[in-house]
């Protein structure tokens, strides 16, 4: 507002009332920006070898990995809850160079989808497409030596993700970094006949600090070196522009950043830049934070968890893929 729409008939300058639209909740509701729905959350799940399992994750209270036949009692609190999507992730019985447990069409991922689209059709699988979950080297490619070869990991993405879209998963979700994921995966698919089957490409995901107790979930900490020749570096922003536009060229659908938090600037670039929905992923290392600061009895963790999730929604993201998505749902349908 220009200084002379400020003065008072005296001369004096007034100021704005902004306060008036917060007085009350009816009010505060009104006005209200940005909203958080059960109908923006994705729910990971570690799905393991064996039978009878239902093993805590340490680092992660309250999460757990199920083998596929004790599944079902998450699922059936996930679909009471509303939530429309899971991500699963696989923990194989055994590890190999090639990681060859990812493309096994008897693999945990497989199976587990097969059970979710007979028993849950409604739910939306969206399956990780990588090998490191896989591999006994931890790398999510092929490895000769030290080095990580971009080109021949790429045919191995490809039949992960055609033996995921066969078992019935209903998105792909390469999350590799391998320079021209997405073309091989969309050229393999196309081949096979699911040219209807989108690809969620972790289109912008860094070399982070905030993936440890996703390693111990899932067993993948790499066996030498780390990740920081394929997964961004974080002070990277432009980069991360480009990384997506080259996914948006290869047929991606949606577009992720990962993690959430310290990369929200990124994601309001990615939203502002592509018309492509965009994904965030609320990774395991904020989640652990916020658990053990609940646990201290240092932080209100209800208020804590919605305030994180919405502020994602406010950078841009369509879609959360949170471990927090139960008691999100729950705080949410609370009002």
């Amino acid at each position: 507002m220009c200084e002379d729409m400020r003065k008072e008939a005296d001369g004096n300058m007034t100021f704005g009332r902004l306060r008036r639209l917060r007085r009350t909740e009816g009010l505060r509701r009104l006005v209200r920006e940005h909203s958080l729905s059960v109908d923006d959350l994705i729910y990971p799940l570690f799905v393991t070898h064996g039978q009878g399992v239902k093993e805590p994750v340490p680092s992660m209270p309250g999460v757990f990995r199920y083998s596929v036949d004790r599944l079902a009692e998450e699922l059936e609190e996930i679909a009471a809850l509303r939530i429309p999507a899971v991500m699963l992730f696989g923990i194989p019985a055994s590890k190999d160079p090639l990681g060859s447990g990812a493309y096994d069409d008897e693999g945990e991922v497989q199976r587990a989808t097969r059970l979710i689209k007979r028993d849950y059709p409604g739910l939306v699988v969206v399956a990780d497409t990588c090998l490191c979950e896989y591999t006994d080297h931890g790398h999510c490619g092929v490895v000769r030596g030290t080095e990580i070869e971009n080109d021949a990991s790429l045919e191995l993405l490809a039949r992960t993700a055609v033996s995921q879209a066969a078992a019935g998963a209903d998105v792909i979700a390469p999350s590799n970094m391998m320079d021209g994921f997405v073309w091989a995966i969309r050229r393999a698919l196309d081949a096979h006949g699911y040219q209807h089957v989108p690809i969620m490409s972790y289109a912008v995901k860094y070399a982070s600090a905030f993936y440890g107790p996703f390693r111990d979930a899932a067993g993948s900490a790499p066996q030498f070196g780390d990740r920081r020749s394929y997964q961004m570096d974080p002070p990277n922003l432009r980069e991360a522009v480009r990384e997506a536009a080259e996914d948006v060229a290869q047929g991606a659908d949606v577009l992720m950043v990962k993690p959430g938090m310290p990369y929200l600037d990124v994601v309001r670039v990615i939203r502002d830049t592509f018309d492509l929905p965009v994904a965030v992923y609320n990774v395991s290392g904020e989640y652990a934070m916020v658990k053990a600061a609940a646990q201290k009895g240092w932080i209100d963790e209800k208020r804590v968890v919605l305030e994180m999730l919405t502020g994602m929604k406010r950078a841009g993201a369509d879609m959360i893929l949170t471990y927090h998505a139960k008691d999100a749902a729950r705080w949410l349908a609370e009002g």
